[in-house]
């Protein structure tokens, strides 16, 4: 059963490798660039996004059983940021400013959003998309604090400024505060909004990957291999806290799709904001991209064992 586990999620993590090599070679023939590419990042994270969420909120039946797990899930999803915050800062605590800033947030956050979403999808269905939603609340409370905190600690001795409206006013928490009383009170959209919605959502996947393609196209694989603190930040984030947090869940109760669904979460390659903060805080952009590609790429091999494990233990 493991290994037909296996089999099923690696099958569906290949199908979206086959539209990053599509983004990677549309990229090699000038078609659709990083440059382009980047462009579209707006696009799909303050439109494409928020309508995958709430079309997961309308789409889910509700019952005592999916409201309970909506709020284990957003919960698990505090624990799994607190957890990994604490493991990268102890990890990674030596290295130079400059780098360690990119190793600690690189490693704590995880791609809830387009990675995580489309694969919960493939192989969870709605339900685990539904659970991994309630994860990405959790991701955008620490994106906006501890990781602009992370990102910007030691840079030129300035204190760092929060801005607390983002911790409520961005598309995640956004389109969960929008979903969930559709969910609780099980509302029936007319076709006139969910037909739409429904065709923006399935834009998620296919955007997500090409975008992905573009910047593992553009990563100098060459001299990734120099930096062994690349592989420890992958060692850290796609097996190590997955491991840890999916057997923390496991003891606490947690089986089923929401078990898989927070693995996902919990295995899920370095997020694109990782880049999205270097540049806006002027960090090392190159070091952040090649981070996220080098950890993107072995997700392949991760991924689809963590979500086999996930569903052979619960």
């Amino acid at each position: 059963m493991f290994l037909q586990n296996v089999l099923i999620a690696s099958e569906q993590v290949a199908i979206l490798y086959v539209l990053v090599a599509v983004g990677a070679i549309c990229d090699k023939i000038g078609i659709y660039t990083e440059k382009i590419a980047k462009s579209c990042t707006d696009l799909l994270f303050y439109v494409i996004t928020p309508a995958v969420i709430i079309q997961s909120f309308c789409t889910l039946e509700y019952n005592p059983e999916t409201a309970k797990g909506l709020f284990v899930a957003m919960a698990c999803g505090f624990i799994l940021h607190i957890v990994s915050a604490l493991i990268s800062t102890v990890v990674f605590n030596k290295c130079n400013i400059d780098e360690g800033c990119i190793y600690k947030y690189s490693c704590a956050y995880g791609n809830c959003g387009y990675m995580a979403l489309p694969l919960a999808g493939a192989v969870l269905g709605e339900e685990g998309v539904f659970y991994c939603s309630a994860v990405i609340v959790a991701f955008n409370v620490f994106s906006f604090t501890h990781g602009i905190y992370t990102i910007t600690k030691g840079k030129g001795g300035e204190k760092v400024k929060f801005d607390f409206k983002k911790l409520f006013f961005n598309p995640g928490v956004i389109s969960v505060i929008i979903g969930l009383p559709l969910f609780l009170l099980s509302v029936n959209l007319p076709d006139v909004i969910s037909s739409p919605l429904n065709y923006v959502a399935s834009l998620n996947t296919p955007v997500a990957m090409l975008i992905f393609g573009t910047y593992i196209a553009n990563t100098n694989f060459k001299s990734i291999f120099k930096n062994w603190r690349i592989f420890a930040v992958a060692l850290v984030k796609l097996i190590i806290l997955p491991l840890l947090l999916m057997a923390g869940f496991r003891l606490a109760g947690i089986t089923g799709t929401l078990l898989a669904a927070l693995s996902i979460s919990a295995g899920a390659p370095t997020a694109n904001n990782t880049v999205m903060f270097a540049a806006k805080y002027d960090r090392n952009i190159g070091l952040a991209s090649q981070t996220v590609a080098v950890v993107s790429f072995i997700s392949i091999i991760t991924l689809p064992v963590m979500i086999a494990l996930a569903q052979a233990v619960g």
